[in-house]
Formats: structure tokens, C-alpha cells, sequence
């Protein structure tokens, strides 16, 4: 299961290390649809990224495309994706990779490889369960433990540049760095260093907003002991007025891969 990021490359890294390259295939699956604009999808750096790291790895790429974006799947699925439930995740990543699996590989002779590290070691046995009869494992959960400067300075030795999100404050790099699941913290970043990428999913999430006729928003305004939603808009005129506090640890995560949607 092959993002365009850091992780995933270092993962298939150990995969080849150990077992070569013969048989492998790196399943991306693509967010981007048919949308043109490019605050859609994944970065554009990712996509060279994403071709770089195959070639590297000497894997077949194998390029998912479901068709639609985020934003499509969430006006046709009347529901806006949020920390608890990324239809986003299952419609164009997790159905497109079982799906692909399904049709290309036997069960008995195939392992799936994902690319948690050390660090997201308690979610592994909810992600080999939803991958049964499949078997799955996570290299960067074993030792040696690398974190993610070990690994961009393994890409760097390789001569392989890692994607530029890294470089402007991201914790990880996919979805162009946005993210349903992302913290206060990652919008803020996403609103500081690309505003006109921010300001497209600001409009995105307001159209939805006037298609649903609803009071939905990504992120929660829990001041005052109450939660409610708290709009992109709302969001960016209190960071600009310097009006909220915004934790930088609570930067969430992409997590495209759980027990439950899986399941279902």
C-alpha cells in the first residue's frame, strides 16, 4: 500500500532489502479524480516523488484512480468527512486497494505491507485483522526504529529529494496537506505557507455547506465547555486576528487505513 510519502517508500525499502523486487507491486491510489485544479489531490511534488521512489524501488506502480475527489465524494455521499469518519479515505483509497487485491492477488501467496512506523505500533492489529485472509505487517515497526529524519537522510543518500510538504511544516505529505483528519495545528500551517490552496478548500467546504443546507464544518470550536463547528472561514479570520490558540501538537493524522471502515 503505497502512499506518495516518506513512510511508505521506507517500508517497500526494507520489503526489496530483504526480499527484492521481483513480484512486488506499490498500490497508490490517487485522490485527485478528474479535478484539473492544483490544490486538488495529492502535491504536485508528490507525483514526482511518487515515480522517483518507484523507480528506486525497482516495484510495478501500480496508479488507482477512483474517479472523483474528496470533494465529489462528499457531495455525493452527502457527508463531510471529519476526524471520526473519512468517507474520503474509504471511497477513493481503502475500496479501489481491496478491490485491486482482490481481483490480482491469492490471499495465499501475498502479503500486504503498510507503512505505520514504531509509533502507530497499537493500531497494526486492527489493520491485520481487516486485511484477513490477506496477510499484512509493517516493517517499520520492527527493528532498527527509525523516525522521520532517519528516514528522509535515507533519502537523501539514495539522491531521491522527498516531497516538499516535509520542507514547509508538514508532518506527513499526503493529500497536498490537507486533510479531513488533521489538527488545528496542520490548517494552520496550511493557511500560512499555501493560502491559495487553503483558500480552495475554504470555498470547497462553503459549497458543501450551501448543498447540504447544514451547519457542517471540519473542524469543532470548543470553547466554553461546548463543542460546535468551526468553518474554515471562521478558522482563518481568528487566526488572522489572533483571536484563537492553536496547539501545535494537535496536527492529527492521515490514518487512511482503519479497523472499522475497512470492515465495512
Amino acid at each position: 500500500m503505497f502512499s506518495s510519502g516518506a513512510g511508505s517508500w521506507a517500508a517497500a525499502r526494507r520489503v526489496v532489502d530483504e526480499h527484492g523486487s521481483e513480484n512486488l507491486y506499490l498500490v497508490f491510489s490517487d485522490v485527485k479524480g478528474d479535478n484539473t485544479s492544483p490544490h486538488a489531490g495529492e502535491d504536485k511534488d508528490n507525483y514526482r516523488f511518487l515515480r522517483q521512489a518507484a523507480w528506486d524501488l525497482g516495484g510495478q506502480l501500480v496508479w488507482l484512480n477512483e474517479g472523483r475527489d474528496v470533494w465529489q465524494v462528499f457531495h455525493d455521499d452527502r457527508f463531510l468527512g471529519n476526524t471520526r469518519l473519512a468517507n474520503c479515505s474509504k471511497f477513493l483509497k481503502q475500496r479501489p486497494a481491496r478491490e485491486w487485491l482482490e481481483a490480482n492477488c491469492d490471499p495465499a501467496e501475498t502479503t500486504v505491507y503498510v507503512g505505520i512506523d514504531w509509533s502507530e505500533a497499537h493500531r497494526l492489529p486492527a489493520i491485520v485483522r481487516s486485511y484477513a485472509p490477506y496477510t499484512a505487517e509493517a516493517p517499520l515497526c520492527e527493528a532498527p526504529y527509525l523516525d522521520k529524519d532517519d528516514i528522509l537522510e535515507m533519502l537523501r543518500e539514495r539522491g531521491i529529494k522527498p516531497p516538499r510538504l516535509y520542507g514547509l511544516g508538514f508532518a506527513h505529505a499526503n493529500c497536498g496537506g490537507f486533510c479531513v483528519r488533521s489538527g488545528q495545528a496542520q490548517f494552520k500551517n496550511l493557511l500560512q505557507v499555501m493560502p491559495d490552496r487553503y483558500a480552495y478548500h475554504e470555498q470547497k467546504e462553503q459549497d458543501l455547506r450551501n448543498h447540504l443546507g447544514k451547519n457542517v464544518a471540519i473542524l469543532r470550536d470548543r470553547r466554553g465547555g461546548t463543542t460546535k463547528p468551526m468553518t474554515l472561514r471562521e478558522f482563518r479570520e481568528r487566526v488572522q486576528a489572533e483571536q484563537i490558540n492553536v496547539d501545535p501538537h494537535d496536527i492529527g493524522g492521515c490514518g487512511c487505513f482503519v479497523e472499522e471502515e475497512n470492515a465495512a
